[in-house]
């Protein structure tokens, strides 16, 4: 065997058009992909409402910007009162879930009977699953048991009569 078959790491990296095709034009279109909704809505934002529903002129820029829209959100609707709410409860429900689960974990940590180390992992895995994937095998058993018929019936949809 040559050394050039044995070629460790990055190797197929060294010249400039290999490195442009596998990483710079990858990375680009990803980014592009990722960013593009991101640049639609701040020109739409300051777009006024003439730009917005014309069909003459180019879509990717702004020509008249404005900051009309903003002050009809912040001062003309109840838009700060619901964000205020909005965050009012993001901390509270925070707040309280960590404080529960500090307070549980020690709990967990302090309990010492035989199995207590693999509880409080199987509690910390359950965490890790999302919740969407829990239903799929859940189905499945309903069907697999003498639940059939109902669990047959109300993971279909609805359809009018």
């Amino acid at each position: 065997m040559s050394d050039k078959n044995d070629s460790v790491g990055m190797d197929f990296l060294d010249s400039l058009s290999r490195r442009w095709v596998t990483t710079y034009i990858p990375i680009g279109m990803f980014l592009f992909i990722l960013l593009f909704p991101f640049y639609w809505m701040g020109i739409t934002a300051f777009k006024p409402n003439k730009e917005l529903l014309s069909r003459d002129g180019n879509p990717f820029w702004v020509y008249e910007p404005t900051l009309v829209h903003f002050k009809k959100l912040l001062f003309d609707t109840a838009y700060p009162e619901w964000l205020f709410n909005t965050m009012l409860v993001a901390f509270i429900s925070t707040f309280l879930s960590l404080a529960a689960a500090v307070f549980a974990a020690y709990a967990i940590e302090r309990l010492r009977f035989k199995g207590a180390r693999q509880a409080g992992l199987a509690i910390f895995m359950a965490y890790l699953i999302p919740p969407r994937s829990c239903s799929f095998p859940w189905r499945w058993c309903c069907r697999a048991s003498a639940f059939l018929i109902p669990a047959g019936r109300w993971s279909l949809p609805t359809r009018p009569s």
